[in-house]
């Protein structure tokens, strides 16, 4: 999701814990040593209804029959027209409680949070990747070049895949990040896919996250 800057491994900051939303704040923001805290932990945000207004324009109406998908774990991400095709990753935390990121090592690797929503499960699953490493471009790389209407296709374990429709992509700032409007609850089933962007500098690495709104609008 980023390069490593000269601080040594960069985190995450860890979920919600026993909720899977709560984790998603500080899911793409890293710890780089400047004295903060971190973006805050929008507890309360994960159990809030996002009203549409608060949502990027024109979201998909996914059709009324629609079936909403159980929990299970998710084990590829394809993104067609940005060439992405990856294995997906558990992750965990840290010994000091943050997430951790699909080893940089792997320049195509993704990673989900094992305690998050799943990919067709109601609310808002989100899958993270690294946009380089010290080799050049990684998996998330192009994610900023998604348009409304393209589509990512998240299979998951069970056999199923979960098929979402872009309706937005936006870059926000690590120390402003709008966790309620990008994790809380829709009422539908959302994907979030994260990495990091935004001006970079080899002292603090990326000043913000490039965000991809998307919504569920097939299963198969």
């Amino acid at each position: 999701m980023l390069r490593e800057d000269e601080t040594g491994k960069s985190r995450r900051r860890s979920p919600w814990g026993v909720l899977a939303l709560v984790m998603l704040s500080g899911l793409a923001m890293i710890r780089n040593g400047t004295g903060m805290s971190g973006p805050p932990q929008p507890t309360a945000a994960a159990r809030v209804e996002v009203r549409a207004d608060q949502l990027p324009a024109n979201p998909p109406q996914p059709p009324p029959d629609l079936e909403v998908l159980d929990h299970s774990s998710v084990q590829r991400i394809r993104i067609p027209t940005i060439h992405v095709d990856a294995p997906v990753m558990t992750v965990g935390l840290d010994q000091q409680g943050w997430i951790d990121a699909p080893p940089p090592q792997d320049p195509n690797l993704a990673g989900w949070y094992l305690n998050g929503i799943s990919p067709g499960q109601r609310g808002s699953a989100v899958i993270v990747g690294h946009v380089d490493n010290a080799q050049g471009p990684a998996v998330f790389y192009g994610l900023g070049s998604l348009r409304k209407g393209q589509r990512i296709e998240v299979e998951r374990y069970d056999g199923r895949t979960a098929v979402f429709e872009v309706y937005g992509v936006e870059v926000f700032s690590k120390d402003a990040f709008p966790g309620a409007r990008v994790y809380g609850d829709t009422g539908h089933p959302e994907l979030r896919v994260i990495t990091c962007g935004g001006g970079y500098s080899k002292a603090k690495g990326y000043d913000g996250n490039v965000v991809v709104f998307a919504r569920m609008v097939a299963t198969r």
